[in-house]
């Protein structure tokens, strides 16, 4: 059998934070939120060194790729209704 593995690319906004400090809170907040709820590997990929901007890669392994896709859909709509961040570009892949 194959593993699906389907890779959520996603660029934040962060306006609130004024400082590395409080753009963490709310980075950890949402990744271990999102691992808690989904069970996905989630990362910081770029803009570490940026207040108010955040790059997420997210990561979502099973056996089809439909479920993987919808997992991932969700993740994402999940990140457009949270008001602490505005969702700027978002990247689906499936391997």
């Amino acid at each position: 059998m194959a593993a699906r593995v389907g890779v959520l690319t996603v660029e934040l906004y962060l306006g609130g934070c004024r400082s590395l400090k409080e753009k963490r809170q709310v980075v950890q907040s949402l990744i271990t939120r999102l691992r808690n709820e989904f069970n996905l590997s989630i990362a910081e990929v770029d803009h570490h060194d940026l207040h108010q901007r955040a790059c997420l890669a997210i990561a979502c392994v099973a056996n089809r790729a439909n479920y993987v896709n919808s997992v991932l859909d969700t993740v994402l709509e999940r990140l457009e209704a949270d008001g602490r961040i505005m969702l700027l570009e978002s990247h689906l892949e499936l391997l």
